[in-house]
């Protein structure tokens, strides 16, 4: 049975209408208003347009014959009734959908959830062929490939998307990449439908509550690569323009070349850009300033033009010695996490989440109570608005303690990164990786035509020499 509030969704609906003006359809018969419409405009539309066809509405219940009313009130008024009918129905269930959330019931849709499948306790179970495609999908992205490069490396492989197709995009990749369902959370009501009648679904950016369940379910991907990821979503997309080329006030991230990201002039602190000069028919690749190459030496005076595999040489020379001192920096790199989690403000945010775990549990016996009937709803709103207050001022608390350390969590993310890539990578470079790089690298600032400074993540400095 179709029971949309919009005609335009009735497929069989208009089918009729379609009959009636081909002329093939004398009288329509119906058992009540709410049946012909649940819409006050699409009922009178549609009862005019007949009107003027000559054919006649039958409403049954109402006893309205509309070839033989002098007015349209009356049709109107049980419109609005069956569209306020409508309305009710779907507070009442946007209601029961709102105690789902708070009680942490989940629905999630596994058609379109790569990586899980329902599991016999209901809760999302693993698949483990697609959950290396979901590690896959998050290596591939810290390693610095774009959501196009994503895209056409998994397509190469014949991997599949939840859908069962072979074709991927990007959008699809980044909603991967931003699913906290991966590292065992359920985020709750994301999107909200706006009324009954359009029943349009908008993203939930504040005007609803959000409901988050933390430790769900078994995850893929561990919380500190998730959260890597995220960062490096929003470092990507924060991104601003660094040329007059540009059209826009965002810039783009550029995955083909490590050292678009890396490189940068050590006069003005803008990017380096690669080119490809010729010289005597011989084609070769340097990199130059972007502020110089837009605007000359009005505001960058003197940036130096480097050549792009004695600079490679240089680089490969200062990350060759940076692996074969492994040892040593794996001891400042730890001395420098003990720093990180030695912060002031640590101890506080660990005990405002532990009361926030407290408080969660003191909701779940509260929702015991009413559930096994031992106390009614009504008697214990207090203690759930109570509840409700105390976290709200909890997490604002949170937040803003949060940013306060927000720059020694990022820099013990790239330690920790560092450190897993120096005791990977027992072995010396022989060619420039674009990926290990990245990995290793924080900047390379070009001081002058034979010498940068390279900044290893973790905050180590060393001066290369560039040889031609």
């Amino acid at each position: 049975m179709v029971t949309e509030t919009q005609a335009r969704k009735r497929p069989e609906f208009l089918k009729m209408i379609r009959q009636c003006r081909k002329k093939k359809i004398d009288l329509v018969i119906t058992k009540s208003i709410s049946r012909f419409a649940r819409n006050t405009v699409d009922c009178i539309e549609y009862v005019r347009e007949l009107k003027n066809l000559g054919i006649g509405v039958i409403f049954e219940k109402e006893n309205i014959n509309t070839l033989t009313m002098t007015s349209e009130f009356m049709i109107s008024l049980y419109g609005s009734f069956a569209q306020a009918e409508s309305e009710s129905i779907s507070k009442n269930v946007t209601w029961g959908m709102q105690k789902a959330y708070v009680e942490g019931k989940v629905a999630i849709q596994y058609s379109k959830l790569l990586g899980y499948k329902k599991g016999k306790d209901n809760k999302p179970e693993i698949v483990p062929e697609e959950a290396e495609t979901i590690k896959l999908i998050y290596e591939l992205f810290l390693d610095g490939y774009s959501m196009t490069k994503i895209k056409k490396a998994l397509e190469s492989k014949g991997i599949l998307t939840a859908m069962g197709k072979t074709v991927w995009n990007e959008s699809l990749v980044k909603s991967i990449l931003q699913n906290e369902k991966y590292v065992g959370d359920v985020l709750l009501q994301k999107t909200f439908t706006t009324d009954c009648i359009s029943k349009k679904v908008v993203k939930n950016n504040g005007e609803r509550p959000m409901y988050l369940i933390s430790n769900h379910h078994e995850p893929i991907i561990d919380r500190d690569t998730f959260n890597r990821a995220a960062q490096e979503l929003a470092r990507r997309s924060s991104k601003r323009k660094i040329s007059d080329k540009t059209k826009t006030e965002q810039g783009k991230y550029s995955s083909k070349y490590a050292l678009s990201e890396l490189l940068i002039c050590g006069k003005c602190g803008t990017p380096y850009r690669r080119q490809m000069w010729t010289s005597n028919g011989e084609r070769y690749a340097v990199w130059r300033c972007i502020s110089r190459l837009n605007h000359g030496e009005r505001y960058c005076k003197g940036s130096p033009t480097v050549h792009e595999i004695p600079l490679h040489r240089a680089i490969l020379k200062a990350v060759n010695e940076y692996l074969g001192c492994r040892d040593e920096i794996a001891k400042i790199l730890k001395a420098n996490i003990g720093t990180v989690m030695e912060c002031k403000n640590g101890q506080e945010i660990l005990n405002l989440k532990n009361r926030l775990k407290e408080l969660d549990k003191a909701r779940n016996d509260l929702i015991t109570l009413i559930t096994s009937g031992a106390c009614a709803e009504d008697t214990l709103d207090k203690e759930f608005m109570k509840i409700h207050d105390e976290e709200k001022e909890i997490n604002e608390k949170l937040s803003e303690l949060q940013k306060s350390i927000k720059i020694s969590e990022d820099t013990q993310s790239k330690i920790d990164s560092a450190m897993q890539t120096i005791s990977n990578e027992n072995f010396q470079l022989d060619i420039f990786d674009d990926v290990i790089i990245r990995k290793l690298i924080e900047c390379v600032r070009v001081i002058s035509g034979d010498t940068v400074q390279i900044i290893f993540k973790g905050e180590i400095e060393v001066m290369a020499k560039i040889e031609k």
